[in-house]
Order: structure tokens, then sequence, then C-alpha cells
């Protein structure tokens, strides 16, 4: 069973920065299209960023040239850089397959909190 963890969150000032990882317990960033989500409260979940396996990237509207993802295969791990963020960013952040029916269990998120 494949793990997920994040991390990377914090309380930030609007205008900041910050970079988000994404640890998997397995080889799994070259063979899945990867993305990372966000959850605001009381709304719904939403797809922030997308890198395939082949490495093209896409990104939601709302972030893009202030995101980027990328990722490491060696290290199994994915990250989110984050910048100029914005109070709407503030979110619990979590990674996951792009693709729903091939979903792993959720991780537990990393919150962030931008201040105006």
């Amino acid at each position: 069973q494949v793990q997920l963890v994040e991390s990377g969150g914090g309380l930030v000032q609007a205008g900041g920065s910050l970079r988000l990882s994404c640890a998997a317990s397995g080889s799994i960033f070259s063979i899945n299209d990867m993305a990372w989500y966000r959850q605001a409260p009381r709304k719904q979940r939403e797809l922030v960023a997308v890198i395939a396996t082949g490495g093209r990237t896409n990104y939601a509207d709302s972030v893009k040239g202030r995101f980027t993802i990328s990722r490491d295969i060696a290290k199994n791990t994915m990250y989110l850089q984050m910048n100029s963020l914005k109070p709407e960013d503030t979110a619990v952040y979590y990674c996951n397959t792009y693709l729903r029916t091939r979903y792993y269990a959720w991780g537990q998120g990393t919150l962030v909190t931008v201040s105006s």
C-alpha cells in the first residue's frame, strides 16, 4: 500500500513563498500522472497542478504563473513551489494521482495559511 506524505505548509504573508513536498513510499511518479490538490474551508477539493509521466505540466488558471510543480523520481518526491501567495491560496494541500480511478489513499495533507 503506497503512502503519501505531504509537508512544507505553514503560515506566510501575502506575496510570500512556500515549497511543498510529497513523499511517496513507492516508485509511483514514473508510472502515474500526478497532481497537487487543495481544499479550502467549506469548499470542495480542487485540482491545482498536474505533472504527467513524461514531464508535461498543467495548472489551474488561479495559480498559473505563480506555482510550479516538479518531481524527483529517484527520491520518490514531488514538489509544489508556490510564489506570490494570496490569501485565497489558503487551504490544505494534498498530492495524489491525476486519474481518480488510480487514487492512492489520501495523506493528511499540509496546511497553507496566507495572511493578508
